[in-house]
């Protein structure tokens, strides 16, 4: 035996942290190009579902608020009015949320929920990036097309294409009250969502949400609870007061409820970044049903 001892290193493998999500874990790495080559679907489908629902917010702000509109006319209580209007942009999500379009892009719909996802690590650096410029431009162009066709009453005073400014309690309850809501709806979704037995139910509960705050949060803040949702109305109006509140606030409310989820359950109870996960669409977060191509 050579008496000369030899240091022998072994280089065991690198296993994966247990705080590292399972993407990080298992998703391939994918730059601008790819992503964008991909992806492109779900991209095109996020535009489509918020200018949808920036179609559907301007046609009922018509129907409930133009002076000119019968069912207006009506209607004098603000009140009811509210509540109905309400209930048809509750169920305007309720229908994007479970769309095929909507069980395939996740449906998120709004840059707020898209940051949040990816602070949790549950979505891509690009994808979140297109996520969120298809959100802006579809906004931008559902309230467009309202307004090639129905320029006059939904640009009359009482409608003011749907714009999301605060109300005469003033700017800074309006923006606590977009930051509550906000962390309301993504804690309902981080909760349900990521429970067996209820989790298909998530896009009702976001839905009954939306509804209420609609008719008893809207006269504080306008409820806008998405800044592509404000930005949205913003551009073709010019109605930009207090638009930092709708930026900020919302954003701030579903960081606030992420990062409580993650203190109390930790990184690996969230499954994924879709709001209706059980179906037979593709997923391109978590790689179901054929989710991750190369």
């Amino acid at each position: 035996m050579n008496s000369t001892e030899q240091n022998v290193v072994v280089e065991l493998p690198k296993l994966p942290s247990p705080a590292m999500s399972i993407l990080e874990r298992t998703a391939p790495k994918l730059g601008a190009v790819a992503s964008l080559r991909l992806h492109w679907p779900e991209y095109l489908m996020e535009a489509g579902l918020l200018g949808a629902f920036m179609v559907s917010a301007c046609l009922f702000g018509i129907v409930y608020g133009y002076p000119g509109s019968p069912v207006r006319q009506a209607i004098p209580s603000s009140f009811i009015r509210g509540m109905l209007g309400g209930i048809s942009m509750g169920t305007t999500a309720l229908c994007i949320f479970y769309s095929p379009w909507g069980k395939q892009s996740g449906a998120h719909i709004n840059p707020s929920v898209t940051l949040t996802f990816l602070r949790l690590r549950k979505i891509r650096t690009w994808d979140a990036i297109f996520y969120i410029a298809a959100q802006f431009s579809g906004a931008v162009c559902g309230v467009l097309l309202v307004t090639e066709f129905f320029r006059q009453a939904v640009s009359h005073p009482a409608v003011r294409y749907v714009a999301t400014t605060p109300g005469p309690r003033g700017p800074l309850l309006a923006f606590v009250a977009e930051i509550v809501m906000a962390a309301g709806v993504m804690a309902v979704v981080l909760q349900v969502s990521n429970h067996p037995r209820i989790s298909r139910y998530t896009g009702a509960c976001a839905s009954v949400l939306v509804a209420t705050y609609i008719t008893f949060e809207a006269p504080i803040s306008g409820m806008s609870m998405n800044p592509a949702r404000s930005f949205g109305s913003a551009f073709p109006s010019g109605i930009w007061t207090y638009f930092w509140i709708y930026l900020t606030a919302p954003v701030l409310g579903m960081l606030t409820a992420a990062q409580l989820c993650l203190w109390r359950k930790g990184q690996l109870s969230i499954k994924c970044a879709k709001i209706h996960h059980e179906n037979e669409k593709r997923c391109i977060f978590c790689g179901a049903n054929g989710g991750w191509r190369s």
